[in-house]
Formats: C-alpha cells, sequence, structure tokens
C-alpha cells in the first residue's frame, strides 16, 4: 500500500490556495504535470461534487473523480481509472486551514497498485516516493504565485 502525507504552510490566503487547487483544467501550470482536463463538470460547480480531471504526468493517466467539495477548506478525490497501472485507490483528499493570511495545507493520498505479488510492493514504494515529490513540488509552487 502506498501513503503519501505533505504538509505546507503557504502565504497566500485560503480561497486563493483552494481556487488554484480545485481548477482542475489548469493543473498542468504545475512542473510535476504535463496534462491536465476537466472531463466531467461537478453538479453544481465545473470543478466541484461529481467533476472528473484528467491528470497525466510521468507515463500516468489517471482520472479523478471529486468526491468532497467543500470550499475554500476540503476538497477530496478517487482516482477511477489509471493506466499504465491499475489503483485501488482508498483516499485522496486535500484539507486547508487559514492562518491568519496564510494556508496550511494537508494533502494525502492512500491506495495500493492492484498487480500481483513483488510488483505491487516496488510500485506502491514508487508512486509514495514519486507523488510525495509532485506535491510537494505543486505546493511550493503556489506558495511562490504572487
Amino acid at each position: 500500500m502506498f501513503s503519501i502525507h505533505v504538509e505546507r504552510t503557504i502565504n497566500q490566503p485560503i480561497e486563493k490556495v483552494f481556487a488554484i487547487l480545485s481548477d482542475h483544467a489548469n493543473y498542468a501550470q504545475f512542473k510535476a504535470i504535463e496534462q491536465s482536463n476537466l472531463l466531467v463538470k461537478g453538479s453544481d460547480e465545473p470543478n466541484g461534487l461529481g467533476a472528473v480531471r484528467e491528470i497525466i504526468s510521468g507515463g500516468s493517466n489517471l482520472h479523478e473523480e471529486i468526491v468532497a467539495y467543500e470550499p475554500p477548506y476540503k476538497l477530496g478525490y478517487k482516482v477511477v481509472k489509471s493506466k499504465p497501472l491499475p489503483y485501488d485507490h482508498q483516499l485522496g483528499e486535500i484539507t486547508l486551514k487559514g492562518e491568519g493570511g496564510k494556508t496550511h495545507v494537508t494533502w494525502r493520498s492512500k491506495g495500493h497498485i492492484t498487480i500481483f505479488l513483488l510488483g505491487s510492493l516496488y510500485f506502491d514504494k514508487q508512486i509514495q516516493s514519486v507523488g510525495s515529490r509532485a506535491f510537494g513540488s505543486i505546493l511550493k509552487q503556489i506558495d511562490s504565485m504572487a
């Protein structure tokens, strides 16, 4: 099983940080992401509950459905389709807390690559390592935005 947990305090107001993190079609602005698309609009807001985003990064193609949308405090998602590795995604959650004009972000993702035997252990470790770096890089980039 992979478990990614990244925390960072960003020198930006909570509303701005949430707006950036929930703008699915613009994730390609981050260094870790090659391409991003909003495939299905959410039920009440384009990036809201029920939205499906496509993230292409490092040879992986993930479709993530938004399962929690509570602006500006929480964004939850679940990988519903993945290539080339099959995901059993159990948790994808970004929580934000305002702290005097700054925002403390906690980004967690848990799951399992469903390839039998030693392959799953190897891939889970790789996903955990690469995912932690990618999430950290995205939050660092948001911190440097004007």
